[in-house]
């Protein structure tokens, strides 16, 4: 399977990028070959949380 990426280098050398049809999850990392490694971690985490139950909580936040 492949999937598309956008990604930059930030101004403090690390490269972050996000696949394009999930725009709401970057990662990063310290080269190129460093961000597309956490870029297949992603997805696998993408993937386990389609396949493991999910539970839902509230949490009271301190004021």
């Amino acid at each position: 399977m492949k999937l598309s990426y956008t990604y930059y280098e930030s101004e403090d050398g690390w490269f972050v990028g996000h696949f394009d049809d999930y725009p709401d999850y970057d990662t990063q990392g310290r080269s190129p070959e460093d961000l597309e490694t956490m870029l297949n971690s992603l997805y696998r985490d993408m993937e386990l949380d389609k396949t493991v139950p999910a539970k839902r909580k509230e949490l009271e936040l301190a004021s």
